[in-house]
């Protein structure tokens, strides 16, 4: 059985999904692919994930970097797994693009390429919203684009963790 629990932040509504063990889900509510990995019923319990789940939001959303993580469990194909893996190492304030990413893809998996595209519906598919740093991930220029929870939020989002500043580039290789 897999519990939900909400919490209010800054940018909308949160709905955190989980089991006694780890953190399975978070999404702004609303958002592309609402609740994709949660199967079947689910039901609103508080449960100590949940707890440090919001501690750790509370420190993003004051602009710290929270220097920890919950434990997390991914529910995807393969591919997904790897490409959710990656973001992780996506420092707190640093972004790379889908092609750096697509590159650390191909050198995990001992290939020769990797499509930027596959690897941005991997990146749009991650159920861990936040936490699992999806949102930075930019174009080739630079640009903005792509973010199940939509622009704005990826915009405010990376603000928060840039405080007077652009967030800077980061190389997965």
């Amino acid at each position: 059985m897999e519990y939900i629990s909400h919490y209010a932040s800054p940018l909308g509504g949160i709905t955190m999904a989980g089991s006694d063990a780890a953190l399975t889900g978070l999404w702004f509510d609303g958002q592309k692919y609402f609740a994709a990995t949660l199967e079947g019923g689910s039901e609103a319990k508080q449960l100590p994930i949940f707890e440090e789940t919001a501690r750790w939001l509370d420190l993003y959303f004051q602009g710290k970097d929270p220097g920890f993580l919950p434990p997390l469990s991914f529910k995807g194909t393969e591919f997904q797994r790897t490409v959710w893996e990656l973001l992780l190492a996506i420092p707190y304030g640093k972004t790379t693009t889908y092609g750096e990413l697509a590159k650390a893809v191909a050198a995990k998996k001992g290939l020769p390429h990797m499509s930027a595209q596959a690897v941005g519906g991997a990146v749009g598919r991650n159920p861990i919203s936040l936490i699992v740093p999806c949102h930075r991930v930019v174009g080739a220029d630079g640009r903005l684009t792509g973010y199940a929870g939509g622009l704005d939020r990826k915009a405010r989002l990376l603000k928060l963790e840039q405080p007077g500043e652009a967030a800077s580039g980061f190389s997965l290789l």
